[in-house]
């Protein structure tokens, strides 16, 4: 049990034969206030409301091969995902004589700028950003990827994240051996 002493240290006598007065000690007891503590604690943790987590909506493209989507040239831009963080894009289709031109290396933090600079550059219409994943990319990497798209504002539909080619794959290798990650 807790408890407070208020009394004060000494008296004063007025005159000689005055009698001391007792002092006597005020006892405080803090235990309902402790409890009064823990009450409040305990109903603000139950009735507190928990944020939900909420799921990104992605479309997924369809297995159908006579039902597949066209995309132009001029609209598309492919992403893809290395490993040790590192991004590569290109626009367009990958054309074996142009690839030195065509094929870009990147990182996170300028991923952003080049799908803001594509979706202001092309109509809506014709807007497509293809996300590929290599073996050694992370999942952590195609999540922050689809952040950017959220970020950017690409609508659903105008995005899709599809298996990568073996040249592609290719591509990220000897790139990733030319500057040294491992």
């Amino acid at each position: 049990m807790a408890e407070m002493d208020t009394s004060s240290g000494g008296g004063h006598k007025k005159g000689p034969g005055v009698k001391k007065s007792k002092k006597l000690s005020t006892r405080v007891d803090l235990t309902p206030m402790v409890d009064l503590g823990f009450l409040l604690i305990t109903f603000f943790v139950f009735t507190t409301t928990m944020s939900k987590p909420t799921a990104m909506v992605m479309n997924e493209p369809k297995d159908d091969p006579a039902n597949q989507m066209k995309v132009k040239n001029s609209g598309a831009m492919t992403i893809l995902l290395g490993k040790a963080d590192q991004v590569y894009y290109y626009y367009g289709e990958l054309l074996p004589e142009t690839i030195s031109e065509q094929f870009k290396s990147s990182n996170f933090k300028e991923i952003r700028d080049l799908i803001a600079t594509k979706k202001k550059a092309t109509p809506i219409g014709d807007l497509m950003y293809i996300i590929k994943a290599d073996k050694d990319a992370t999942f952590k990497n195609a999540i922050d990827i689809l952040d950017e798209m959220s970020i950017s504002a690409v609508p659903p539909g105008h995005y899709a994240e599809v298996d990568i080619t073996d040249t592609e794959t290719m591509l990220i290798q000897k790139t990733e051996e030319a500057n040294g990650i491992k």
